[in-house]
């Protein structure tokens, strides 16, 4: 065998994945170096890291949901999730987010992905997809509450925990 190799060790890029707490900052900054289409955020409940070989290869910011009808103190949202392509780092990331808000007694969570994204790594974590939104061509902008005209794709709804979805009770994750 190979005498590089110990025994229980992946032969994978990197032998062992940990996950790690983070400050916003840090999760902050490898969200302005790695995030495809947002930016940093203003604030959150809690960020998470994944670390391989001493680098940290994924952050995952949870904050309270957008959506004011969600924020009842329950319900998080994975407000941002970055990593550098580590195989699994992702859906590594998702569960240990549900993981961490039910410790703390929350009872679902949730996280928006592009309609364009296959949603292959919140597949494997557990969640599952709850409904997709319509595309908004001049953003959120409206005559009684003026945004910058920034137009959005339709975007997938995911979640994990209990949901009540058009009148039907969905439990996952």
């Amino acid at each position: 065998g190979n005498s590089h190799h110990q025994a229980g060790q992946s032969r994978c890029r990197y032998n062992r994945m940990n996950l790690q707490p983070l400050t916003l900052k840090a999760a902050n900054e490898l969200v302005a170096v790695l995030h495809r289409h947002h930016g940093p955020v203003r604030g959150h409940l809690f960020a998470i890291g994944a670390v391989a070989d001493s680098i940290l290869v994924g952050a995952a910011i949870v904050g309270r949901p957008r959506p004011r009808a969600y924020q009842d103190g329950f319900t998080a949202e994975v407000i941002r999730l970055v990593t550098d392509g580590t195989p699994n780092a992702c859906s590594m990331l998702y569960a240990a987010c549900w993981r961490a808000w039910r410790a703390m007694g929350g009872t679902r969570m949730g996280t928006y992905l592009l309609a364009s994204e296959p949603g292959t790594s919140i597949t494997a974590a557990g969640w599952r997809w709850l409904y997709e939104t319509r595309e908004r061509p001049h953003g959120w902008d409206t005559p009684s509450r003026r945004r910058a005209a920034h137009p959005q794709e339709r975007k997938q709804f995911w979640g994990a925990g209990e949901w009540l979805i058009a009148n039907a009770r969905a439990e996952v994750g």
